[in-house]
């Protein structure tokens, strides 16, 4: 199959069914052990002979299902593990559950994919895939709902063999292949029978395409495994992933496993050089993938290291000005499952996008993405959907926020190779907040008539504005919160009428309809003597202590009394100032008259005839409370008293 599944599924563990039973001759014998040497290929080969020879067994069946499902085979991993839930009497880890679950997504059979989801879920209610999967039982839809937000293409630079981890160098795109290097028969891999991958890079021409790839420095291509690069802004530093080595060429460990180590290499006199491992590296776990925060002084990337909830999951580490690292930390049970969560992509808006089998989606890898926060026990992690996504893997996305272009790899069908590259073009930003909608009609107060344009805003419980809609031609609306649970308050205005709102309690997770809001008609002219605010449900406008310009949060009331006295053209209104008792009686009366003259000035620079307005002051003849002296009330009681008011004259 692929070169590049040694680096998705790196993270190898000591397989579910590599378990002794006793093999019947030396075929079932060769095969195990091309199987718990990781020879998937050629266990593969000896398994299949044996079923065909009429050998039925657990093992048999479990590990051509392991064989297939780490070359990411799911069509054929399905098959068999198929073959093994079929068996009489059975008893297999629930790991099987979930990998026949996944794999049955790869043939488009969702339906039994979900059942046996069930089944997973209902046996390991902890197990934070099943989780996940009962927090989003309706994934297709909401998958489906998020899809074509992306035009996507096959690049041209794509061989026959495997093609993956681009990344951006300068003008130039860096990417992983296996393409035949001339020495296939030195540096064939047995997971796969497939050359070793190598770095390669390919410049962007002005009409769309590139030149041909070629290899980068052997400084960087040894005979293992090379991909994943993140060069550092300046081109002076890189940093990558390799398989463990002896003296440049593949190596394994005592339990026969490559690790992957990150590397780092710096460009002097235009040769890479100084290629050093990272000081968080192990022989007993791997460390792959690297991606560089905007500021670089965080690196994001994928490993199996203790603390792992998975196969693989996404850690971060800090950057040191002098080029030390901190400790690694993992990013937490909403992003890392007890699959694989790998190549990691951070954006100039710290959006993470990185690759799962462990959160819902459709089939191998899917490509999701989450926004780095304080919290990450609060992040929304959301798949991108299709076509980016598909029934197979999709891994190793990256994407310029600011020309909302990218790459990511693929190996679905039509491709070129067994991985290929793609270029995409963003058409519509995702959404990363978690939402949650309420839904209502607006009606006019005792009737039946629905209420078109009034407009609905809705409250938290700080007052704060958290979202806002207009009633459609019908009455209805419809508004989109957070996921924030607590106190709401939902309120209609419309001009004419009366408002109406409610307030209710919400959890995090609790979508609300239903809701019917009543306005009531206003009285069309309000009565001689009144005051316009009382009339038209708003504040009076306030003044600062001894001063008499019009405050920014006066403009509202001011812009309403305006446009009513413009749908009202025979209206006349007085202009009524008042202060507190802060200081003597006619220095109060004079700032008073100040007052009005600002608030009269205001009202004729915006429309209003001045014939139609006139005024007085009354210092602090009118108090509205017993802030008689300077010192009976805070500034807060003395503030009701320092204000203008609009009443009808005629």
């Amino acid at each position: 199959m692929t070169i590049r599944t040694n680096f998705i599924y790196f993270f190898l563990t000591l397989l579910l069914a590599a378990g002794t039973t006793h093999a019947q001759d030396r075929k079932a014998k060769s095969a195990q052990t091309n199987f718990k040497n990781y020879a998937y290929a050629e266990a593969i080969e000896a398994y299949e002979k044996l079923v065909k020879e009429g050998y039925e067994t657990q093992e048999i069946y479990s590990n051509l299902g392991d064989s297939y499902y780490q070359k990411a085979d799911y069509n054929a991993a399905a098959h068999w593990y198929g073959e093994l839930f079929a068996l009489n009497d059975v008893n297999v880890d629930p790991e099987y559950v979930y990998r026949y679950a996944h794999t049955l997504k790869s043939v488009g059979d969702y339906a039994a994919s979900n059942e046996w989801m069930k089944t997973f879920s209902a046996n390991n209610p902890e197990d934070l895939r099943a989780i996940k999967y009962l927090e989003d039982t309706q994934y297709l839809e909401n998958i489906k709902a998020k899809s074509s937000r992306y035009d996507i293409k096959n690049l041209s630079i794509n061989s026959p063999a495997s093609d993956f981890a681009p990344s951006i160098f300068g003008k130039e795109i860096v990417f992983s292949t296996a393409r035949d290097s001339g020495k296939i028969s030195k540096n064939l891999h047995k997971w796969n029978n497939r050359p070793f991958s190598n770095l390669y890079s390919a410049m962007a021409l002005e009409n769309g395409n590139y030149t041909e790839p070629e290899r980068l420095s052997k400084k960087l291509n040894k005979k293992t495994h090379e991909t994943s690069t993140a060069f550092t802004k300046d081109g002076k530093t890189v940093y990558f992933t390799r398989n463990n080595s002896k003296n440049g060429n593949f190596a394994r460990d005592n339990e026969g496993l490559s690790r992957l180590k990150i590397y780092r290499a710096t460009l002097q006199d235009g040769e890479w050089k100084e290629i050093t491992e990272l000081p968080f590296n192990s022989d007993n776990y791997s460390v792959a993938h690297p991606t560089l925060s905007v500021d670089e002084r965080k690196m994001y990337f994928a490993s199996d290291m203790p603390g792992t909830f998975g196969k693989s999951d996404i850690f971060v580490v800090d950057i040191n000005e002098d080029g030390s690292f901190g400790t690694p930390k993992n990013l937490g049970n909403q992003i890392n499952t007890e699959s694989r969560e790998t190549f990691p992509h951070i954006t100039s808006e710290n959006v993470l996008y990185f690759a799962s089998d462990g959160h819902p989606g459709l089939g191998g890898l899917d490509i999701f993405a989450t926004r780095i926060q304080e919290n990450m026990g609060q992040g929304l992690v959301v798949n991108v959907g299709e076509p980016v996504n598909s029934e197979q893997d999709d891994f190793s996305f990256i994407i310029n926020e600011k020309t909302k272009t990218g790459f990511f790899a693929s190996n679905r069908k039509g491709g070129m190779g067994s991985d290929d590259i793609y270029s995409f073009k963003e058409t519509e930003e995702i959404v990363l907040e978690c939402q949650k909608e309420i839904n209502g009609i607006i009606r006019v107060k005792d009737s039946d008539t629905v209420l078109e344009g009034a407009r609905i805003t809705l409250y938290d419980d700080e007052n704060n504005k958290v979202a806002e809609s207009i009633s459609s031609e019908v009455g209805t609306f419809s508004l989109t919160r957070s996921c924030n649970g607590g106190v709401y308050k939902l309120e209609a205005t419309k001009k004419n009428y009366e408002k109406d709102g409610t307030t209710f309690s919400l959890n995090n997770s609790e979508e609300i309809g239903g809701i019917a809001l009543e306005l009531a008609p206003m009285i069309k002219t309000p009565p001689v003597g009144s005051d316009l605010t009382a009339f038209l449900n708003i504040s009076p406008i306030y003044f600062d202590l001894d001063e008499s310009y019009i405050r920014q949060d006066a403009t509202a009331t001011l812009n309403a009394v305006i446009d009513f006295m413009k749908e009202y053209p025979n209206i006349r209104i007085e202009v009524r100032s008042h202060t507190d008792a802060s200081a003597g009686a006619n220095y109060n009366l004079r700032l008073s008259e100040r007052r009005v003259k600002a608030t009269i000035a205001f009202l004729e620079e915006h429309g209003v005839d001045r014939a139609r307005l006139s005024g007085n002051g009354f210092g602090e003849t009118q108090l509205l409370n017993d802030c008689v002296t300077k010192d009976a009330c805070n500034d807060a009681q003395h503030q009701i008293n320092r204000r203008s008011e609009f009443i009808v004259v005629e």
